[in-house]
């Protein structure tokens, strides 16, 4: 039954998920072993790694835009293997660079492509599934892709373990190689029929006298992406803050650490789907992410608790239970965050929407392990509370501000952007 609910669907979704699988595995190697490269094998130190990759995520938040455009322009297939080819290429320009400015524009190319990539991934998904489905098949890809950095991590570990220079450079390698093979997988894909096909062709709000980014004017599509980045900042916290956490304010173990990545990692894999099936428009979505955010402040309030732990293992025991009360929030954020993104957006500008609301992804890299860092290792107990507080306003003005987008007809589409009819929506089949 496990492996029913990872595996989607044999046609389209089933190559979306198997493309992000191949990736996934390489980016999972490449997480695990690209700060040490950069360090030992390139020589460059934390703060130029740092301010390196800060600018790269912050250039890669504002490209997403324009190059999901070219993708609702040119059609999300062939951008898509593009930017999958450009993204491997990046990476492997990677095992090349032996200076900082080398490494600078390799960074940036990577993270621009990454995002670009995100975006004309999001729209192909909306061009070859039906509405009622983006939301599950959304779900099965991240049940694929948590499946696939996994392994990815696995493997990294072999490297790390082997800690040389031939050992970090395969790992790149196969991460750069895994990007080439996915945009082949791509490729079997056939293109998007509908509006996604006839954007940038005449089609609706898309001609050649129409606005180009319609997003960027898009005040209450924006609202929204604001309140699903402000509660994205979860994302830093499994890996930045509570390693820092766990051996600076508690009695835990170091392996706690990993033992919390495999809980959050297995609890998406095998729950992530069946979570998805609870959200089947834009008021279940909304009350998903309403959930979500008491969920989340739920887990800040047991992390907190975790450094009253007067031994190792109450407080493992109290860290593991918080990261089960934390993916529990995190599937419920991602199962009504998709369906909003993705309802939101006019149908033939998905690319350059969704690559808007992908932005708040980079943001959250971007900001979040210095703001969580800051907030929680000073604030202790407070900042965990605060954290928390924040997670929970979020959630509860999603409602509010996803009534607004949606009254104005397709995130206050520009006249003329024709908007699809009301769909009655089903459950996945089991």
């Amino acid at each position: 039954m496990g492996f029913i609910r990872i595996v989607p669907p044999g046609g389209p979704a089933r190559t979306l998920a198997l493309a992000q699988l191949t990736n996934s595995v390489g980016d999972g190697a490449y997480y695990v072993c690209s700060v040490l490269y950069f360090s030992r094998v390139v020589g460059l130190g934390p703060t130029h790694i740092g301010a390196a990759l800060t600018l790269g995520w912050a250039l890669g938040a504002v490209a997403g835009v324009p190059l999901g455009h070219l993708a609702d322009r040119r059609g999300p297939r062939g951008i898509a293997i593009l930017m999958s080819v450009a993204t491997g290429l990046a990476v492997g320009s990677f095992l090349f660079v032996r200076s900082y400015p080398a490494f600078l524009v390799a960074v940036c190319a990577y993270t621009c492509c990454q995002c670009g990539l995100g975006a004309a991934r999001q729209a192909l998904l909306a061009g070859l599934v039906e509405p009622a489905r983006r939301t599950e098949t959304r779900a099965y890809l991240q049940s694929t892709v948590n499946a696939g950095l996994a392994l990815g991590a696995a493997l990294g570990g072999i490297a790390l373990r082997l800690d040389t220079e031939g050992a970090y450079l395969t790992a790149l390698a196969a991460d750069g190689a895994s990007f080439l093979v996915a945009a082949l997988v791509l490729s079997r894909l056939r293109p998007p029929t509908g509006a996604a096909a006839t954007a940038g062709q005449g089609g609706p709000g898309m001609g050649q006298g129409g606005p180009s980014l319609t997003v960027l004017r898009d005040r209450p599509y924006a609202l929204v992406s604001l309140l699903n980045m402000i509660m994205l900042l979860y994302m830093p916290l499994l890996s930045v803050v509570l390693p820092l956490w766990i051996v600076e304010r508690t009695e835990a173990p170091s392996w706690t650490v990993s033992a919390l990545l495999v809980v959050n990692t297995v609890g998406v894999v095998l729950f992530q789907v069946r979570m998805a099936a609870r959200v089947r428009d834009l008021p279940s979505a909304s009350r998903a992410l309403r959930h979500a955010g008491l969920v989340l402040l739920a887990a800040c309030a047991c992390f907190a608790l975790s450094a009253t732990g007067t031994t190792a293992w109450t407080a493992a025991l109290l860290l593991l239970a918080a990261a089960c009360v934390q993916v529990l929030g995190e599937m419920l954020l991602g199962s009504g965050s998709w369906e909003i993104g993705f309802a939101l957006a006019p149908p033939d500008k998905q690319g350059q929407y969704q690559g808007f609301y992908g932005a708040g992804t980079a943001v959250a890299r971007l900001i979040g392990p210095l703001l969580l860092t800051t907030l929680i290792l000073s604030g202790g107990t407070l900042g965990w509370l605060l954290l928390g507080a924040l997670f929970l306003t979020a959630g509860l003005a999603m409602g509010p501000a996803v009534r607004w987008a949606s009254g104005r007809g397709a995130a206050g589409a520009a006249p003329g952007v024709v908007i699809e009819e009301p769909r009655k929506l089903r459950r996945p089949t089991p």
